[in-house]
């Protein structure tokens, strides 16, 4: 039970700075639909944000954007690379039994980030290192986690990506269309790439094969492998390689769902 109550300025000032970090731009009125709070509150926290050094205001159109200061908030941050860390071995394994890379990604406010990958310079035209951000909703290891993640987070996220434009968010605005993409995608157990991001990204010359890394209270992560059309169609890669991605996840899940209690088990103690 917490020693005291809430400081309700500092969590307002919080919740300004999570929105405009989110919003990259915002009004006072922006601030307000997204928050509730009232415009003389948010105008408070914004000048006090902007003293600090955190946002910074562009007078000609009344707008404030996050500064480079707010990245000094996130550099405790270590999900993807705590996640990375614990999957490399059954990768690397799983790289040497199929021959093909892949990567493990972490859902972070509006994108996945690779946490680990086995791909190696150069391999198939084209090296992420973990930390690179991709699309939700265009990729086999994004479509993946938002299949398989609980119903509340699902519509958070999609209610994010809904807000964010561009073509790369688009189907988060045709609900229809992604709720028949998430069924399918339940239903069979994996998630492949959207042709036209493999046609932008790698010119049609790959496509990519993804899983969710669960178990039974939570998605972790996601997992994909990814293959030459030339040298694998994707029937036949479907056909010979979901069961063992499918499994290298699950192996994954198990190793983090271990090091999570243990975690728990020191937090606990501490």
């Amino acid at each position: 039970m917490p020693s005291f109550k809430p400081v309700i300025a500092l969590s307002r000032g919080l919740e300004i700075l999570r929105v405009v970090n989110q919003e990259r731009e915002s009004s006072v009125g922006s601030l307000h639909r997204a928050t509730g709070l009232d415009k003389a509150t948010i105008v408070r926290m914004l000048e006090t944000l902007e003293h600090e050094g955190y946002v910074l205001r562009d007078a000609s159109r009344a707008v404030y954007a996050p500064t480079g200061r707010a990245l000094l908030l996130s550099q405790g941050y270590d999900q993807h690379l705590w996640i990375g860390s614990l999957a490399q071995p059954v990768m690397r394994a799983f790289r040497r039994q199929v021959g093909w890379p892949s990567d493990i990604a972490v859902f972070d406010r509006d994108a996945m980030v690779i946490a680990q990958t086995t791909r190696e310079d150069g391999a198939m035209g084209f090296t992420r290192r973990p930390g690179f951000r991709f699309p939700v909703l265009m990729t086999s290891m994004g479509r993946a986690y938002l299949a398989f993640c609980d119903t509340s987070t699902r519509e958070r996220i999609i209610a994010t990506l809904a807000a964010v434009p561009g073509p790369a968010t688009d189907l988060a605005r045709h609900p229809r269309s992604l709720a028949r993409l998430i069924a399918e995608t339940r239903e069979r157990g994996y998630a492949l790439m959207d042709d036209r991001y493999g046609q932008e990204v790698f010119e049609g010359q790959v496509w990519a094969l993804g899983v969710p890394v669960r178990d039974e209270h939570q998605v972790f992560a996601s997992i994909n492998l990814m293959l030459l059309r030339n040298a694998v169609p994707q029937d036949q890669g479907i056909a010979q390689f979901f069961g063992p991605l499918r499994e290298a996840a699950a192996t994954i899940a198990g190793v983090l769902t271990e090091k999570t209690r243990g975690r728990c088990r020191r937090q606990t103690w501490s």
